[in-house]
């Protein structure tokens, strides 16, 4: 986790949730002079979900993991992200919950507020960086899924993002939650916005369902890099291929148009794919990024090399051919 040797480095604001924000943040503290991360609150299963419908909270796992992809890179700052990421492993009701889950929901009583808490947690770890959630209140997310030509509704993350059949629609609720002003505030000052890889219906595309939030990417769209996905072995989106990814997010957001859109180049190779993004009039970074022994996961290190250059396509001053 190699922090940029350049002081003027860019100031990026990473959004997303679970595995792909932890590597998306992985791979910008590699170019960034400073990151902010802005994550999702709709997951409802596991520890989070627990503390999410015992405390009446913002579930605190997928913060908890961008806070421990920030952590100082030195032994106190390893050693207490390896103590949040720790699970109990007892017979009782500890069983499953990650220690960082209970300490970010202890702060959270204690401050009375969730950045605040969350700050604090940041702290701790010396995080080269900042984690703010999307929203203030816990997001259940809903969803119309097509299968068989039948249309039903499916409630909840896990319930989402494991339902067969295809989404057809997304939705927040409640559909107005409560914004923090810093994670507007970190949007509208950065440098670049990166949104993705992750889970497209839980962790990418909600961003869009939160109104405030959806505004500030409108208006800061020219900086913005979407980060597609590597495998299609996510059980979420089963079938589809990337250029589903992206006609979905255009129809959740149609008048977005990302500055770039950083792809692996197996699937840049894909007609439909080149044509779709063609058609969206954005920048095509195409790189190799799968990590060497994985299906469906970047490696950091390319996809630093990939979002360095997308930044600078994207920044003030360039000239880019879409």
């Amino acid at each position: 986790m190699t922090r940029s040797a350049d002081p003027a480095g860019p100031h990026v604001v990473a959004l997303g949730g679970g595995h792909g924000l932890y590597t998306s943040l992985t791979a910008l503290r590699r170019v960034a002079e400073s990151i902010t991360a802005v994550v999702t609150v709709g997951d409802d299963g596991g520890s989070s979900g627990r503390l999410r419908e015992e405390m009446d909270v913002v579930p605190p796992g997928d913060l908890r993991m961008a806070l421990s992809a920030l952590c100082e890179d030195t032994p106190w700052g390893l050693t207490w992200r390896d103590v949040l990421q720790t699970r109990f492993d007892t017979s009782g009701p500890l069983a499953g919950h990650a220690v960082g889950n209970l300490l970010i929901a202890g702060l959270w009583q204690h401050t009375g507020d969730i950045v605040e808490g969350l700050d604090w947690v940041a702290r701790l770890l010396r995080a080269e960086g900042r984690v703010l959630p999307v929203a203030l209140d816990p997001l259940e997310i809903v969803a119309q899924v097509e299968c068989d030509g039948e249309v039903r509704e499916v409630r909840g993350q896990v319930a989402v993002a494991t339902a067969e059949g295809r989404v057809v629609e997304l939705r927040n609720e409640p559909r107005d939650p409560r914004v923090p002003a810093a994670t507007l505030e970190a949007i509208a000052g950065a440098d670049a916005i990166v949104l993705g890889p992750g889970s497209w219906y839980t962790s990418v595309i909600p961003h869009f369902l939160v109104a405030p939030v959806s505004d500030a990417l409108h208006a800061a769209a020219h900086r913005t890099i979407l980060t597609l996905n590597i495998g299609y072995e996510d059980v979420e989106t089963i079938g589809m291929r990337r250029a589903d990814d992206v006609r979905a997010l255009r129809r959740a957001a149609p008048g977005f148009v990302p500055g770039a859109v950083v792809v692996d180049e197996a699937h840049a190779a894909e007609p439909e794919l080149r044509d779709e993004l063609r058609s969206w009039g954005t920048h095509v970074v195409a790189r190799p990024l799968r990590l060497e022994g994985s299906i469906d996961r970047h490696d950091p290190a390319l996809l630093a090399d990939a979002l360095s250059l997308a930044v600078r396509m994207t920044s003030p001053g360039s000239h880019r051919v879409p």
